[in-house]
């Protein structure tokens, strides 16, 4: 079984398509399980989630890497799959993941991402995302992982360490830690659709400030708020 988790913090927006999507798989519906891990959130996302998910419970664990945590501590799985409540998951997703690990003695997967909203600005931005990811994987200097795209062995995930519980960069820094453990593979047809929203809202270059400023602060700040934004 593939146990897919999914952290959210007032996603009532966007958490309904995200689930239908992950509901919507090539692979049998009773091969994997949805886990939502809330954030407390303050509308209706726990109760949405329910419609669709198999566990919906609120996060013991601080940040988004915790409510990661939480949500592999409950899965059934061997093999968990991360994504996020405002992602739109292709219905081949999981069952890429799936033929990876019975092909590859792999200890974490990932892939790349296109954008939810259209715009040449999106695309561009996350075809230079995709670039990045490719020339790190190819070239051997680094593993670009996403959150909202990847997949772990999970005997190996609690082994490693799991995310930390920072602010930013909990995503990329783990696959510092699984290499260590097993080979970390890129696979691009493994792909998500991912939101944009906070770009459009607080500004591209400002969201990216903002990330990689925290990250090279080792993950945590007091001076964003970046992890728990209020959208519109």
């Amino acid at each position: 079984m593939i146990s897919v988790i999914v952290p959210t913090y007032n996603e009532e927006k966007g958490i309904s398509a995200c689930l239908e999507s992950l509901c919507d798989q090539t692979l049998p519906r009773e091969e994997y399980e949805i886990i939502v891990v809330d954030g407390n959130s303050s509308d209706r996302t726990r109760e949405l989630a329910a419609e669709y998910a198999d566990v919906v419970f609120i996060q013991t664990s601080k940040k988004v890497g915790g409510a990661r945590n939480d949500g592999v501590m409950r899965a059934k799985g061997d093999i968990v799959a991360t994504t996020d409540g405002d992602c739109i998951i292709p219905p081949d997703w999981l069952e890429i993941i799936k033929k990876n690990f019975e092909k590859t003695d792999i200890a974490q997967l990932y892939g790349t991402v296109y954008p939810i909203e259209d715009g040449i600005k999106n695309r561009l931005s996350l075809i230079a995302a995709n670039t990045l990811s490719c020339l790190g994987y190819y070239t051997g200097t680094f593993y670009y992982t996403l959150g909202c795209n990847t997949a772990f062995k999970k005997e190996t995930f609690i082994k490693g360490g799991m995310y930390r519980c920072i602010d930013a960069g909990d995503d990329v820094e783990i696959a510092l830690r699984m290499k260590k453990l097993g080979k970390v593979k890129f696979d691009s047809r493994m792909r998500v659709g991912f939101s944009m929203r906070r770009y459009q809202q607080f500004g591209t270059f400002k969201s990216l400030y903002e990330w990689f400023y925290i990250v090279a602060r080792g993950g945590e700040t007091s001076k964003f708020s970046y992890s728990k934004r209020k959208y519109k």
